[in-house]
């Protein structure tokens, strides 16, 4: 049945195939309700029909729904369309483990110790909500871009009580990573995921799993039967930590196996700091289990056997019931064998909360117990008071507990740290921040005026040099913006007009406060002649900056009327023999100076009976005029050009 482009549970629309597994297949699907992709894990159509079956996929899931932890898969939801059942799941980016060790093969020492590490937080979780995974392989182990592992498929996993699952009927898993009991049909708990752990493990070191056969029931039978050979043989690079781990975990006796997933999360931390150290302690071996049934009769795929599930659940129910009452009957005798066998095997208590507890109480409270600790000091960023336990490891939980083996670390505040204030006044701006960043201290800055230290000097300091603080406590320091006024540089505005000049001395920054006038008839009337400060001189913002511009008079015009008597005195001449003789013509000049220049305005030759002479006059404000006649000046005066006329007679 292929759903793509199917929108189930009236929110999640199907957009492609991205995995298939024995009971289920997963697509990639867009929740339109949330608007985010997600995984869809939809149950196989051959197992649609089981109704016990379906009941109990419904039942694991939503038990699983209720883990919360950043190593496990999210489930966000579950449900059913018709014959379609379905959960919903966080879609997660990376490969799988099994895709990892395909690719790469051997893996490293120390990043298989991490990826266990998270492994083993994430079944730790699980295991203390009573839910069992039991079908931990490197199939159901995503590893992100980010080195992340994420544990999923608890959908086959079983809510149970008193930490303890039965399997009847046809085996559930990976039959290459079952623990014996889970292979023979019998008893699975905690440590069956365990087991399962160092499978992964091993596999992780080796390149290969630990026991392979031709077909599924001959590898069950190994697990139960055989014993593995040492990973180290195989891999001499695994510490020595590592492999014992690894054969700790998949010991054939649960007994003699890690107790939880927290046990062997201490030995796993461990083996990173102590690679080599000899901190792993074998289980001393108890009585032997009772005799259980083995099923090897055929393959869990077998259609065959499908069908015939439901009577051989009863004949498992009959032999289980005639097993357990022998236990009830034998219990007595059982336990007290156990005892004397296992007299030697460390007792488990309650672990106690410590955290807030001073060191002294915490110490007796252990000793009282007969459990050994381990003391580490460490200032508290919290201001945790000296003496105060800040943490322990395990952590404290209700109805949890740890052999009298294991050692619970604690890690005791030292008080607040605090560090001496550097001197900085004086010092740059920048190069207080460094010194008080070296020492761990925070700073902050506020900048004021100050005539006498230049721009940029830390003025003061608050607390002073030299006293004690809070590490990461916040200094205050001052810094000087100088006399707080800008400086800017004069524009050369000689040249230009007034009002271009008012707006480059503006734009720099200055004012124009003075503004005088002169007259320089070599330059254009309104230019600038000369500008108070000198270009380039830098001086404070807003200064006053005067001017000086040429003002000319405006140039009028107008006539000089010149009256001529006679002209006759003016008509001699001589002849070769130096006799007088008359002329036969005068000339006349007319000189106008104006802004102390000048001009000839009019120069002619005239005849005797000339009586009158208009000459045309241009000037500013008052003029002189002179008169030339035969290149002698007879006459001189000053004109008014405003009465726009004058009137000159010449006798």
């Amino acid at each position: 049945m292929n759903l793509e482009g199917r929108l189930i549970g009236n929110r999640y629309e199907i957009l492609e195939k991205i995995g298939n597994g024995g009971m289920a297949t997963v697509y990639k699907a867009r929740c339109h309700v949330l608007n985010r992709n997600v995984a869809v894990k939809v149950l196989k159509e051959e197992f649609t029909t089981d109704a016990e079956f379906v009941k109990r996929f419904n039942i694991e899931a939503q038990a699983a729904a209720s883990l919360s932890h950043p190593n496990i898969v999210s489930i966000y939801d579950v449900g059913n369309e018709g014959e379609i059942y379905y959960i919903v799941m966080e879609l997660v980016q990376g490969k799988t483990l099994k895709e990892i060790i395909t690719d790469d093969g051997i893996l490293p020492w120390k990043w298989t110790v991490n990826i266990a590490i998270q492994i083993a937080s994430a079944l730790e979780v699980a295991h203390r909500n009573n839910i069992v995974h039991r079908d931990i392989k490197p199939h159901n182990i995503i590893i992100t871009e980010n080195g992340t592992a994420k544990v999923t498929d608890f959908g086959i996993a079983k809510a149970v009580s008193n930490s303890t699952i039965t399997s009847f009927g046809a085996t559930i898993g990976s039959v290459h990573y079952f623990s014996p009991e889970h292979a023979r049909g019998g008893y699975t708990d905690a440590k069956s995921d365990l087991y399962s752990l160092g499978v992964v493990m091993y596999e992780m070191l080796t390149g290969k799993v630990p026991f392979d056969a031709d077909t599924p029931v001959s590898v069950a039978l190994k697990h139960m039967q055989e014993t593995p050979e040492e990973p180290k043989k195989l891999n001499s690079t695994i510490p020595e930590s590592v492999n014992k781990i690894i054969i700790k975990a998949m010991q054939k006796d649960p007994n003699l196996r890690y107790s939880s997933a927290t046990e062997m999360l201490v030995d796993l931390r461990e083996a990173v700091k102590n690679p080599n150290g000899n901190f792993v302690v074998m289980n001393r071996a108890g009585i032997d289990e009772p005799t259980r049934i083995i099923r090897t009769d055929g393959e869990e795929e077998s259609k065959k056997e499908n069908k015939k599930q439901s009577i051989f659940k009863k004949k498992w129910a009959k032999v289980l019931l005639i097993i357990l009452i022998c236990l009830l009957v034998f219990g007595g005798a059982m336990f007290a064998t156990l005892n004397m066998l296992n007299g030697n095997r460390p007792k488990e208590v309650q672990i106690p909360s410590l955290v807030g507890l001073n060191i002294d109480e915490a110490k007796a409270k252990l000793d009282e117990l007969n459990l050994k600790y381990e003391v580490t000091e460490e200032f508290s960023p919290e201001g945790k008071e000296e003496g105060l336990v800040l943490s322990q490891e395990p952590k404290y939980q209700d109805n949890y507990k740890i052999n009298e083996t294991e050692v619970i670390k604690l890690v005791v505040s030292k008080g607040i740290e605090m560090v001496e204030i550097p001197k900085v006044a004086g010092d740059t701006k920048e190069e207080a921040i460094e010194k008080l960043e070296a020492v761990n201290l925070k700073y902050e800055i506020t900048e004021e005026t100050n005539d006498k230290i230049e721009e940029g000097i830390v003025i003061k300091q608050e607390p002073a040099a030299g006293e004690e603080i809070a590490k990461d406590s916040t200094v205050k320091i001052f810094v000087s913006l100088g006399r707080g006024i800008k400086e800017v540089t004069v524009p050369y505005v000689i040249g230009k007009t007034e009002k271009e000049a008012r707006k480059m001395l503006e734009d720099a920054g200055l004012t124009v406060e003075t503004v005088r006038y002169e007259t320089d008839t070599t330059k254009p009337n309104g230019q600038v002649l000369k500008q108070g400060i000198e270009a380039d001189k830098v001086v404070d913002e807003k200064t006053p900056v005067s001017l000086t511009v040429n003002k000319l008079e405006e140039i009028k015009t107008g006539t000089l009327n010149i009256n001529l008597k006679s002209l006759l005195r003016y008509q001699k001449e001589y002849d070769e023999e130096g006799k007088e003789v008359p002329a036969e013509s005068v000339e006349v000049e007319v000189r106008v100076t104006s802004n102390g220049s000048e001009d000839t305005v009019y120069k002619k030759s005239h005849k005797e009976d000339t009586e009158k002479i208009s000459v045309p006059i241009e000037g500013v404000g008052t003029v002189t005029v002179k008169v030339f006649i035969d290149g002698v000046r007879e006459r001189q005066e000053n004109m008014d050009l405003s009465s726009g006329s004058a009137v000159l007679n010449i006798d």
